[in-house]
């Protein structure tokens, strides 16, 4: 079935729903993250790579990871990187930007890998939009081998009460609404995105979160004040 073009997941964030919003906004998905983040996103991906501390032979499952450009730094280092997306979408502009990454279509709560897989698993805005948050923690935990750590960068609180009072009452419900009317091929994708950040827990809820699904040595950095967080921890 024909996905609309106007196609949107809700905050119920069903899976089909979810993968079919994205499939509509993939071709201009990477710029539509440069346009709404102000170019801060390069720092974001920048604190990741950090984080993960990709190596030749490492093992790294890239969730979320869209059209491979999270993915690609990993790649460069040398480590072993599986860029996985629920969307067909993403994942076939994937394909056409870099031919050499091999994309695999897969559902954060039902991760088809075996146990003790991965040295890494990290995830980058997407968290935020699988079905059940706390089953697709325990599923990274089980793929990722004792020792090897989790990186989760998401949209978070923001520290200083007037930037949150900015951030929430302007970015996300004005400007962003009107960058995406004038660059995406799906304006109303991104009513969602504000929707699901501003119904997304904070950071120390998340870490807790983290650590009822078994991870341990749980720590996190805000990053541009607290609009994105950067969480951290060991399996």
């Amino acid at each position: 079935m024909a996905t609309s073009p106007d196609a949107r997941a809700t905050l119920a964030k069903r899976r089909a729903d979810v993968a079919g919003m994205f499939d509509q906004v993939a071709s201009r998905y990477d710029l539509m993250n440069g346009i709404m983040s102000g170019g801060q996103h390069l720092y974001w991906r920048h604190e990741v790579v950090k984080a993960v501390g990709p190596r030749p032979g490492m093992r790294i499952l890239d969730l979320a990871a869209g059209t491979g450009t999270s993915s690609r730094p990993f790649a460069d280092a040398g480590a072993l990187v599986v860029p996985a997306d629920l969307s067909f979408g993403m994942l076939a502009e994937g394909k056409k930007r870099w031919p050499d990454l091999g994309f695999v279509n897969a559902d954060a709560c039902e991760l088809p890998f075996a146990d003790d897989t991965f040295d890494a698993v990290t995830i980058s805005y997407g968290l935020r939009n699988v079905e059940h948050t706390e089953v697709a923690l325990a599923e990274m935990r089980r793929v990722t081998r004792p020792g090897g750590v989790v990186v989760i960068d998401e949209f978070s609180t923001p520290l200083w009460a007037p930037l949150r009072s900015v951030y929430r009452g302007v970015v996300l419900s004005r400007l962003i609404p009107a960058a995406a009317h004038a660059f995406s091929s799906n304006p109303q994708a991104y009513d969602y995105l504000a929707e699901s950040i501003l119904a997304w827990p904070d950071q120390p809820t998340l870490a807790s979160m983290l650590e009822a699904a078994g991870w341990h040595d749980i720590e996190w950095k805000n990053l541009s004040g607290g609009v994105v967080a950067l969480h951290r921890a060991r399996a």
